[in-house]
């Protein structure tokens, strides 16, 4: 069985809409910047022209989608919230919540972004590939369900895992969290829910500043089934695997689900903009093994990775390569440019035993 990719050029179209000083933006014009903002297509653009160099990508099920149904939206967003974000679409674009602009036809982007994750979960929960990539874009694990923040405009896992829940095709669902922000909206979404597990791997103190906290362990029947890890600044390649060995992992085995999907940001990297952490290419292909390796020995191979953040323009597209390489089992590899430079940076022994130690103590807390 293959691994599905899905993407689609239009996603690279979305714009910052009132923060852009290109004109005009809309119809049959593509947007010449992102407008001022870090999130911008061409960390995923480099992306996927990197596979197409190497060669990767004719190792891929390449796919894309149709834009998620309203009645699919509504399973996460409420009308009102819609309404709103589709009459400042078609108005030329404006901004519903925090860093989140959007020009002309931003809506309809939006709607197509969350449509490549909720084909990759569909697609995966029926057997049809072994797992998935999506890049979607604009991303979405900020976004609450009436409140959009950090980039995000629609929540685009928790739509998809609503869409599989609708069609039966899931019953439980983890949902692992790598993104060095905060994933406060899927979070939210199913704080008071035991259906669905949560885990947060990111950095402590960066965005959103008033949540990710290491007792928020969710509400009412999802006591329990919600798990953040907020790791120094300064975590490299050794604690990034020793939290999801130390944590993630067993807790995903103990909830048994159905799937895991990964909310794949690549903004731990050690020169993303937007971040502290120290993480390599060489990082997220180990975390993913790690939880190909899982999803074998919990859901039947059944896991899909969905595109997040990650605002280096030059070392997302190495990152991305790694991962979907180590997703498809494939021999084919973008060597790392920095790869010797960040051997050198990563954090010193005694700092490394620390983490170590903050990250044990944190699982202690938390029962584990």
């Amino acid at each position: 069985m293959t691994t599905a990719f899905y993407w689609d050029e239009r996603c690279f179209w979305h714009a910052g809409g009132n923060y852009s000083f290109t004109l005009p933006i809309g119809g049959l014009v593509q947007p010449l910047a992102a407008g001022g903002l870090p999130e911008n297509p061409e960390t995923k653009r480099r992306l996927k022209n990197l596979m197409d160099v190497t060669g990767l990508i004719r190792e891929l099920d390449v796919r894309t989608a149709e834009p998620v149904t309203r009645e699919t939206l509504e399973r996460v967003h409420p009308a009102h919230y819609l309404d709103e974000f589709k009459r400042l679409s078609d108005a030329g674009g404006g901004e519903l919540g925090r860093r989140t602009p959007f020009a002309q036809g931003g809506y309809e982007i939006t709607a197509l972004s969350a449509g490549l994750a909720v084909a990759a979960v569909d697609a995966v929960a029926r057997g049809e590939v072994r797992n998935a990539y999506a890049l979607s874009r604009p991303p979405g694990h900020h976004c609450l369900p009436d409140f959009p923040n950090g980039f995000c405009l629609l929540a685009n896992i928790a739509i998809a895992i609503e869409a599989a829940k609708a069609a039966g095709l899931v019953k439980r669902v983890a949902v692992l969290d790598w993104d060095v922000h905060h994933g406060n909206g899927t979070e939210a979404i199913f704080y008071d829910r035991d259906d669905v597990l949560t885990i947060s791997l990111h950095q402590e103190g960066n965005y959103p500043l008033d949540t990710g906290g290491l007792d928020d362990r969710g509400s009412g029947a999802g006591e329990g089934y919600n798990i953040n890890l907020p790791l120094h600044a300064g975590s490299g390649h050794t604690a990034y695997l020793h939290a999801l060995d130390r944590v993630a992992i067993p807790a995903i085995r103990d909830f048994a689900p159905d799937m895991i999907i990964v909310a794949c940001g690549y903004d731990a990297s050690m020169v993303d903009p937007l971040a502290r952490m120290q993480a390599t290419a060489e990082t997220f292909a180990e975390m993913t093994k790690r939880m190909m390796t899982l999803a074998a020995e919990v859901c039947e191979d059944r896991l899909v990775l969905v595109h997040e953040g990650g605002y280096s323009e030059v070392y997302v597209p190495f990152c991305g390569h790694a991962t979907i390489a180590a997703l498809a089992g494939s021999s084919i590899a973008a060597p790392d440019p920095l790869a010797e430079s960040f051997r050198i940076r990563q954090p010193s022994p005694p700092f490394d035993d620390f983490l170590r130690k903050s990250i044990d103590r944190m699982a202690e807390h938390l029962g584990m």
